[in-house]
């Protein structure tokens, strides 16, 4: 078997489309949750605490070829400077929980579905009298609505 026939074949049985999709929405998600993190949740928090811009909290370890200060990491980058960018950091490390917590909560929504799923059905207390078909207790002989005599089960 040739291996692009084998890859075919592969391709064909839907795990790599499912894949596919993931990835993609994934990384879609993925940039929709750096948006969020670093235009709507850090400027809120970063004004809390003094207009402090996240995004250009750095440290310089070697000036680049234009003497600093710098105003930001990318004019330090673009300097050449060599720098310690903790403001990004933290960044990324608030888009990482925002994306597990997003990641945890669809698990736990698709475990719960699973166990609904694999709950076994209510046993029946109830059994249905041949004469009136009134719903009456299993252990019942004689039935409460039409006085029937229930034969033995």
């Amino acid at each position: 078997m040739s291996v692009v026939k084998e890859f075919k074949e592969f391709a064909i049985r839907g795990n790599v489309v499912d894949m596919a999709v993931g990835i993609i929405i994934g990384a879609a998600f993925g940039t929709v949750v750096k948006s969020l993190v670093s235009d709507i949740i850090m400027p809120p928090i970063g004004l809390a605490l003094g207009n402090v811009d996240f995004a250009n909290l750095f440290a310089v370890l070697k000036p680049g070829t234009r003497p600093g200060p710098y105003a930001s990491s990318a004019e330090a980058k673009a300097a050449g400077a060599v720098s310690i960018n903790y403001g990004l950091c933290i960044n990324t490390i608030v888009s990482f929980i925002i994306v597990a917590f997003a990641v945890f909560m669809i698990v736990r929504a698709v475990n719960k579905m699973k166990r609904e799923a694999e709950a076994p059905a209510p046993v029946p207390t109830t059994k249905e009298c041949p004469y009136c078909f009134s719903a009456i207790p299993l252990k019942a002989t004689r039935c409460p609505f039409c006085t029937s005599e229930l034969p033995a089960s």
